[in-house]
């Protein structure tokens, strides 16, 4: 099932004004016809859309079996991410990621990289729920392009088709791009305190403050008021918005050229490669390395007065950043950037395949 948005009011107007000009003898370009033709068969590809439950059911599912699939990894980011908060940080300096992993099976057991994974989905199910719905929303609402509207008025040379080809391409990369970063933003925004009692609950070792999703909903109401709930939400939009749109567009702009010389491959396999490809392409080095320090510091601000400790950062986002640079030196943040390059592969191509494959499965059943 293509996911693909396109301009189709432009194309409307661009055929309607190809059989007006016919109409009154123009001489029209056999080659924009046909291109207009294969845009419009796309076009009608489209209407075959999953219904609103469907798509909800296919992203919520396909997001927590991912985070499910990689659970051990991510709450060694996590731990590695608020070592240093209370704790001696000479002492957590030559920390490995396998060093960090024996200690949690020796010391909590193996099921303890589960630790928090209830919660997990619990925040997983709604938030890919409402990025894919999203997505699909934000990309059919930017999905007009003005200038093509132009170019499909009259084009008759090769020279001309093949700028609409540029136009279109290009048009559809900011749509895809756009789309992604607001669909992060808005499922961030909407999920964002599952999130945070999901980090409160990995975070715990041997001591359980938080004995549950519940439990902890209701102690740090109790203990930090209502607005403890969204501490960290200003990094956690600032991080998520970047990284979500250029998962998006890549993994899109990869499945659009395969499918075009591909078609008859395996849509299941397509969308685990470029799902995982689009998961590369939005970690690498300069990438993640100007989004994994505002992950550190939502780490750090969501375990803000947790268990009932004092708080250690206390001059907003920008006095965290320059308070753990001078406690901990540069390298601290990015503590736990290992564990979350291991991971972010396997889980962004886990997602998007899952997704696909859900879509094919739910669309035999009628959209609600």
């Amino acid at each position: 099932m293509n996911m693909e948005a396109r301009v189709g009011v432009v194309l409307e107007g661009g055929q309607r004004a190809l059989n007006s000009a016919s109409t009154h003898g123009s001489i029209v370009d056999a080659g924009a016809r046909k291109f207009l033709q294969q845009h419009n068969n796309k076009q009608s590809q489209q209407h075959s859309q999953l219904g609103t439950v469907q798509q909800l059911l296919a992203g919520g599912i396909a997001g927590a079996f991912s985070k499910t699939c990689t659970a051990p990894l991510a709450r060694l980011t996590i731990l590695f991410q608020v070592q240093g908060m209370h704790s001696d940080v000479t002492a957590l300096s030559k920390a490995s990621i396998w060093q960090e992993a024996s200690r949690v099976i020796n010391e909590e057991g193996f099921r303890a990289f589960w630790k928090g994974n209830l919660v997990t989905i619990a925040h997983r199910l709604p938030y890919s729920s409402v990025s894919f719905y999203a997505y699909e929303r934000y990309k059919s609402a930017s999905a007009y392009n003005p200038f093509l509207s132009f170019f499909f008025l009259s084009p008759k040379t090769p020279i001309e088709i093949q700028l609409i080809d540029v136009v279109n391409g290009t048009a559809d990369l900011a749509v895809h791009f756009i789309g992604g970063g607001m669909a992060g933003i808005t499922a961030a925004s909407a999920t964002y305190p599952l999130d945070l009692v999901r980090t409160r609950i990995a975070a715990q070792r041997n001591t359980m403050y938080y004995r549950g999703i519940w439990h902890a909903f209701h102690t740090i109401c109790r203990e930090e008021g209502f607005l403890g709930l969204y501490k960290g939400l200003g990094a956690t939009l600032l991080g998520v918005g970047p990284s979500i749109a250029i998962s998006f567009s890549v993994y899109e702009s990869l499945r659009s050229f395969w499918h075009s010389k591909r078609s008859s491959d395996s849509t299941i396999l397509v969308s685990l490669a470029c799902g995982s490809l689009s998961g590369i392409a939005s970690s690498t080095g300069p990438i993640l390395s100007a989004t994994f320090p505002l992950d550190l510091v939502r780490r750090r601000m969501q375990l803000e007065g947790a268990g009932g400790r004092a708080r250690v950062y206390t001059s907003g986002l920008f006095g965290t950043f320059a308070h753990i640079i001078h406690t901990e030196g540069f390298r601290g943040m990015y503590r736990g950037i290992l564990p979350e390059y291991y991971k972010v592969v396997p889980s962004v191509g886990i997602v998007f395949m899952t997704y696909e494959t859900l879509k094919m499965l739910l669309s035999c059943i009628p959209a609600s």
